[in-house]
C-alpha cells in the first residue's frame, strides 16, 4: 500500500475519493440518516479540492482505498474504506501526518466513538468539546491535540 500526496485532483480521482468517503461514512457514522449523509456529499469535492494537502492510499489496483488532507498542523480528514478498516492503514497515515506535516491537531465526533478510540490510541486527547459541529448542527465535537 503506497501513500502518495496528491497534487493532480482529477475529476476521476475526486470521485474515486468521494466513493471512500461515502463507505466510510456509512460504517462509521450512524448517527447521521441518509438525507444527511448525502446533504454533505455535496460538499466534499469542494473540501477536496480546497485542502492544501491531499495524501491518498493506493491499494493493488492503483485505485484509492483512504484518503486523508491536512492543514497547517491540522488533521482534516480521514476516511479508510470498510474493508481496509483494521489492517493499520489509519496508523500508516497518521504517523506519516505528523512525521511529514506536524499534525498536532483534529477534531472528531463525539458519536464516533471507534474513531476517538484510534486517536487517543495515537496519542491524542481531548481539549475541548463543542456540543454543535462546525455547521452548526447537533453533533458534538471533540477537539484533540498530540
Amino acid at each position: 500500500m503506497k501513500i502518495l500526496e496528491v497534487a493532480d485532483r482529477t475529476p476521476d480521482l475526486i470521485n474515486q475519493l468521494l466513493e471512500v468517503w461515502e463507505k466510510s461514512v456509512r460504517a462509521t457514522h450512524l448517527f447521521l440518516s441518509d438525507r444527511e449523509i448525502k446533504n454533505i456529499k455535496e460538499y466534499v469535492p469542494q473540501a477536496l479540492n480546497g485542502i492544501a494537502h491531499l495524501m491518498i492510499a493506493a491499494g493493488e489496483a492503483g485505485r484509492a482505498v483512504a484518503f486523508m488532507g491536512i492543514e497547517d498542523g491540522t488533521l482534516e480528514m480521514l476516511f479508510i474504506s470498510p474493508e481496509e478498516r483494521g489492517k493499520g492503514l489509519g496508523k500508516r497515515l497518521i504517523e506519516y501526518g505528523i512525521e511529514s506535516y506536524s499534525v498536532e491537531r483534529l477534531a472528531v465526533n463525539e458519536q464516533n466513538p471507534q474513531a476517538k478510540g484510534f486517536y487517543e490510541h495515537m496519542g491524542f486527547h481531548v481539549y475541548k468539546r463543542t456540543g454543535l459541529d462546525e455547521q452548526g448542527n447537533p453533533y458534538p465535537l471533540l477537539y484533540m491535540s498530540l
